[in-house]
C-alpha cells in the first residue's frame, strides 16, 4: 500500500500526468483505487465497457489481441486510457505476467476531479494528442520502411 506521499510522488512520474498542476494531482491521487492482480490474471479483455484506466506500480502485464502480443508494459505505465473518454469496448486485452499493483482512475473519477478544476481538461487533451502525433510520427516511418505491395491488373487478374 502506497502512503499519500508516495502515491502522488508516483503519479507524477506518470509521463501522461506529468505535465498536470500539483493541486489536479493531489486530487487524482487521493481518488484512484489501489489494486493487487495474482500472475495470469486477465485485468480486462478485449470487447469489455471499459471506463477506467490502470497505471502498473509493479510487475509486469502483456497487451494482447489473443495470442498475439502489443506490448508489455512495466512501473509507471498506463493502459486504458482512452476508454475514459470514450467509453468505447477495450481494444485489446491485458494479462498480468507477474504479481501486479495498479492504480485505478475511473472515468467518474476523473470528471469529478475535472469539474473542480476545469483547466485540466486541457492540459489532457494536449497529452493525448501528442500521443496521437507520436505514433501518427511512428506509422509513417513503418509505411516508409515497409511500402505497400502495388497492384496492376493483368488479363482480368491482380498480380502484386
Amino acid at each position: 500500500m502506497l502512503s499519500s506521499v508516495e502515491r502522488l510522488l508516483f503519479v507524477r512520474a506518470v509521463p501522461i500526468f506529468q505535465e498536470l498542476r500539483d493541486d489536479f494531482l493531489v486530487r487524482l491521487a487521493s481518488v484512484m483505487d489501489e489494486l493487487s492482480f495474482p500472475a495470469e490474471h486477465t485485468i480486462f479483455t478485449e470487447g469489455q465497457e471499459g471506463r477506467s484506466l490502470y497505471i502498473v506500480v509493479s510487475g509486469l502485464v502483456r497487451v494482447h489481441i489473443g495470442d498475439r502480443d502489443l506490448a508489455k508494459l512495466k512501473q509507471g505505465d498506463v493502459v486504458g486510457e482512452m476508454s475514459l473518454f470514450d467509453s468505447e469496448p477495450r481494444s485489446a486485452s491485458v494479462t498480468t505476467l507477474e504479481n501486479c499493483e495498479c492504480l485505478m482512475l475511473t472515468q467518474l473519477q476523473l470528471y469529478d476531479a475535472i469539474d473542480e478544476t476545469p483547466g485540466i481538461a486541457i492540459n489532457i487533451i494536449r497529452l493525448l494528442s501528442r500521443r496521437i502525433r507520436e505514433l501518427n510520427t511512428k506509422v509513417n516511418v513503418y509505411e516508409a520502411r515497409n511500402p505497400a505491395p502495388t497492384l496492376s491488373r493483368a488479363g482480368g487478374n491482380l498480380v502484386g
